[in-house]
């Protein structure tokens, strides 16, 4: 019996698939869970900062203490957060997780001054349409030049890539250009990384052409998954990453078996039916682009 594709892609599904296609079928189509780290839930804690900054605070008044503020803020919600307390940290272990975090959001402001930014979206879920694919994709903030052009920003709270990674790195990067110029019809001039560990900036700037090829290999992609599923033909691809996957035991490349994983995770999706939700959705996971300040008028070009 073929596998029920997923209902959607997006650049996180783009980026698992390409490096393992396998990992890629626990993931989207088993829905096997995977445990919350502390990188995982520290990065969700700083771009929660990084979000309240933007909304909360007009362009004049995001300083370095308003910052800080809003990391104080987004780290008492973070208490009663189901991922956050399944880490279990000792009190020690605590601060040094929050220090951490002060330490990633000053680096941000070194990066650039966020009174100089026009943000337009903030935690933007942007989804169209096209070659019988549904592609989605959660903008951490989208700002406008004072010439009208958009430019996509991106925080990573992970190292970079080295020079010779880079590239595949930027997948998402053009993913990000394809949906602007599907949902807002206009191609973003440039996309940044801004990877707060180092700090430092990788950028690019989207081109017709780079934005066509994208679209092109977006449609292939999705080919190729349709097939895997109707085929129920997922195979592993080994690399540094299989030291850091979850998936060991279900994998052939490591004596498991891909079957176990069905099961494992109708098991998983039993257990969690009719259980009250322990936390809100997060911010973009609604299908509506509303509250989005400028958004509207971007979409009406």
């Amino acid at each position: 019996m073929a596998f029920d594709p997923p209902r959607s892609l997006s650049p996180s599904k783009v980026t698992s698939f390409t490096n393992c296609a396998l990992a890629f079928r626990f993931r989207a189509i088993d829905h096997l869970p995977e445990p919350s780290s502390p990188q995982m839930v520290k990065g969700t804690l700083v771009h929660a900062a990084l979000e309240r900054l933007f909304w909360f605070h007009d362009r004049g008044s995001r300083s370095a203490a308003a910052a800080r503020a809003e990391l104080s803020a987004a780290w008492d919600a973070l208490q009663s957060d189901p991922e956050y307390r399944s880490l279990g940290l000792t009190g020690d272990q605590s601060a040094a997780f929050l220090a951490d975090a002060a330490r990633l959001v000053d680096n941000y402001l070194l990066l650039e001054d966020p009174d100089g930014v026009e943000a337009v979206g903030v935690e933007l879920m942007l989804e169209t349409r096209f070659d019988g694919l549904r592609l989605r994709g959660i903008i951490d903030r989208l700002d406008r030049t004072p010439d009208g052009g958009l430019v996509v920003i991106d925080y990573k709270t992970g190292r970079a890539p080295s020079a010779a990674h880079q590239q595949s790195r930027l997948v998402g990067v053009h993913l990000y250009a394809l949906l602007c110029q599907e949902v807002l019809g206009q191609r973003p001039v440039e996309v940044r990384l801004l990877h707060l560990q180092e700090p430092t900036v990788i950028a690019a700037r989207p081109t017709e052409q780079s934005v066509r090829g994208q679209r092109q290999r977006t449609a292939a992609l999705w080919s190729a998954i349709e097939r895997s599923c109707e085929r129920e033909d997922f195979r592993p691809k080994t690399s540094p990453l299989c030291n850091y996957c979850h998936f060991q035991e279900y994998c052939p490349a490591f004596g498991g078996d891909p079957a176990a994983a069905t099961a494992a995770g109708a098991g998983a999706a039993g257990a969690g039916a009719g259980a009250a939700p322990t936390a809100a959705p997060a911010a973009g996971d609604e299908e509506s682009t509303a509250g989005t300040p400028g958004l509207g008028a971007l979409a009406g070009r």
